[in-house]
């Protein structure tokens, strides 16, 4: 079986409010990460022993991080990515809608430049509609008992030219979701076969890619190449088999030419 191949760095979102965060240094570099670490509603202390992470604003030596480490600390140092337990990312905020871009240290100008294009990209409404999304989730969990009729849901809705597009301005949502809850939606069976004309995932045309992104099941043939099981949603069911009952949600079959 193909396997994702490991990524540089695991990408997560840290909850920071109320939390104690070490802060150590002076000058911008400094107050870059005491604005950021305020704004995410974190608390300033300059006592190791209440802190949960640290930041170092200032020159730091492996044994400096060597100390912090023995008192439980997660680590960032400006500049010195090879001293650190975690990175800082680029990121476009539409809170609560987040976009982080990082490239494990190996160049911050990078990262800036993929997120001026994406704040190009990404409408000021994305919050509001992540808002609406959010307070719409028990209306429709009532409404579409099963998870895989919700995530058709979701999708219907938010794909390309769809009427909550999230790369497009939109409003009134509320109304949008409840007109889209009273459409019926029974909770069928789907299924399409994607055919590999290579072991290119460039090769893929739209269409595979967004079936791809949406599948709840992936069924495999033989030496399907990891590239193209990349383009798949990570969470998908992977199988060998397409035998027995057909599975609720979309299922794609994945193979090459007979």
């Amino acid at each position: 079986m193909a396997f994702l191949p490991p990524m540089d760095q695991l990408p997560v979102f840290l909850n920071l409010r109320g939390m104690s965060v070490l802060l150590v240094g002076e000058g911008e570099a400094a107050e870059a990460k005491r604005r950021l670490i305020e704004n995410a509603g974190g608390l300033i202390t300059d006592d190791p022993d209440t802190a949960r992470i640290a930041f170092i604003a200032a020159e730091a030596s492996p044994a400096d991080v060597a100390v912090l480490h023995a008192q439980g600390l997660l680590v960032n140092v400006v500049d010195r990515p090879d001293l650190c337990d975690f990175t800082v990312p680029a990121i476009v905020d539409r809170s609560p809608v987040l976009v982080a871009i990082g490239t494990g240290g190996a160049s911050a100008t990078l990262a800036k430049a993929l997120r001026e294009r994406l704040e190009a990209l990404l409408p000021a409404s994305l919050g509001a509609l992540a808002r609406s999304i959010r307070a719409a989730r028990e209306r429709v969990t009532d409404a579409r008992p099963t998870a895989s009729g919700r995530r058709r849901f979701w999708d219907r809705l938010l794909a390309p030219g769809a009427t909550l597009d999230p790369l497009h301005e939109v409003s009134d949502t509320a109304a949008r979701i409840d007109a889209a809850l009273a459409l019926s939606d029974t909770d069928v069976a789907e299924r399409h076969e994607i055919v590999l004309v290579s072991d290119d995932p460039d090769d893929l045309t739209l269409r595979q890619l967004r079936l791809l992104s949406r599948a709840d099941t992936i069924v495999q043939g033989e030496d399907i190449p990891a590239a193209v099981l990349d383009r798949a949603r990570r969470d998908a069911v992977r199988m060998r088999d397409d035998s027995g009952a057909p599975r609720p949600g979309l299922t794609i079959i994945l193979r090459r030419p007979s």
